[in-house]
């Protein structure tokens, strides 16, 4: 298998933690810090060309970290953002200005907007600024949302779903156009490779590779194997769609080019 740096990566879903800013104790959890300068060494030998740096239930909506991350990350890199739906125009623009493309809705871990506002704010941030949702959900919750989920412009669902009751349902949303980003390994209860597999042939654009660095809670944190299970199970051509090309085009850096 040809070394991490052959492939061009966008990574499609990391947390920045630091310090310097609001951090808001999550069922008593505080995470440990993980600035941008930590986050570089990490993804040192990988041929890293950008990514989407995703809020956490313990940042709340403190946009402050998030403005100051992605200026100092540069170019390429996005930000997947909290907000309340009674956030202004004003204030989604200014934040799009700052290379937010993304609110987040965390089902999983709260601190997020509630989710009987997902339907009017989606279609609100992107009729404004073409953003998407992004939901860290349990898949089992997935059928409630189904038919929500599949009428909205843009969507996208963190870390395979959680959960293997719930695949069939994520791969229905998957076949009719919703994103699923390829993360958290370590958090899943049910079989990778076969998931990537099944996930790819029901839509070839909807995979998306992230680390989920510093995998903050994750009963297995991110390691270099996971990308290497990419390539491994999909091979290299369909790898390099999970890896650039789906979220590059999804996070609008390029155009699609399937």
């Amino acid at each position: 298998m040809k070394p991490a740096e052959d492939f061009k990566l966008f990574d499609a879903h990391f947390h920045i933690i630091d310090g310097r800013f609001p951090l808001v104790p999550n069922q008593g959890y505080l995470p440990e810090m993980f600035t941008c300068e930590d986050y570089l060494a990490r993804m040192k030998g990988y041929r890293l060309a950008g990514g989407a740096v995703v809020s956490g239930s313990f940042q709340a909506y403190d946009q402050s970290y998030l403005i100051d991350a992605l200026k100092n990350l540069g170019p390429g890199f996005v930000g997947v953002t909290q907000l309340p739906a009674s956030a202004s125009d004003e204030e989604l623009l200014r934040l799009n200005g700052a290379g937010v493309r993304a609110v987040r809705f965390n089902l999983k871990r709260g601190g997020s907007e509630d989710i009987r506002h997902l339907e009017k704010f989606a279609r609100r941030v992107y009729d404004l600024a073409r953003w998407h949702v992004e939901l860290y959900v349990d898949a089992r919750e997935l059928g409630d949302l189904y038919e929500t989920l599949v009428g909205l412009p843009a969507v996208s669902i963190d870390h395979l779903g959680l959960s293997g009751d719930g695949f069939p349902v994520l791969l229905k949303l998957a076949e009719r156009g919703v994103r699923v980003k390829a993360t958290g390994f370590g958090r899943v209860d049910f079989h990778v490779p076969t998931a990537l597999m099944e996930l790819y042939e029901a839509n070839p654009q909807t995979l998306m590779f992230g680390t989920d660095l510093p995998s903050t809670r994750a009963p297995k944190p991110y390691s270099d194997q996971d990308f290497r299970l990419v390539v491994e199970t999909l091979g290299e051509e369909k790898a390099h769609r999970v890896l650039w090309q789906n979220a590059a085009a999804f996070y609008g850096l390029i155009q699609e080019q399937f």
